[in-house]
């Protein structure tokens, strides 16, 4: 699987220690944010990634700031990206199954590196099931429509 693992300022230590941990297991890429230029925020880092997930590039990714919201709620704004905060391994492995997340993103300063692992194992080993005819399937089929209805760019 070719995994993006991006960070912000305050992410990048973080997401450092989950790309040298997960490289022995998946195709991984660890982008770090830059101090000038379009990453400088959190929103274009993601936004940047996001996109990479959508046009194939990567087929997952994992995004981590200060909490794991900022950079989850700009990952949404990319149409067809369904981003979701993890920080810990039940929220990891449904957002895989129950919501067909492409990215999950975590809060470097909420968890410590050895949940962090833990929650991306949970998340990869299931990122892949998700049973598109299964019982949740009628709940991301209308996320999709809705991200639709207002994303007609």
């Amino acid at each position: 699987m070719k995994l993006a693992i991006a960070g912000d300022s305050a992410g990048e230590g973080l997401a450092k220690v989950l790309a040298d941990y997960l490289k022995d297991k998946h195709e991984v890429s660890e982008i770090s944010r830059t101090d000038a230029g379009p990453d400088a925020f959190y929103a274009n880092l993601s936004d940047r990634v996001a996109s990479q997930v959508l046009d194939g590039t990567y087929d997952r990714a994992i995004l981590v700031c200060g909490t794991g919201i900022g950079v989850c709620i700009a990952a949404n704004k990319v149409p067809g990206i369904r981003a979701a905060l993890t920080h810990d391994t039940y929220s990891a492995e449904r957002a895989a199954l129950s919501n067909n997340a492409q990215v999950i993103t975590m809060g470097a300063r909420v968890i410590g590196a050895e949940v962090a692992k833990t929650i991306a194992d949970a998340w990869l080993a299931e990122t892949m099931n998700f049973d598109a005819a299964g019982k949740s399937a009628g709940n991301v089929n209308a996320i999709d429509e809705v991200d639709a209805k207002y994303n007609k760019g």
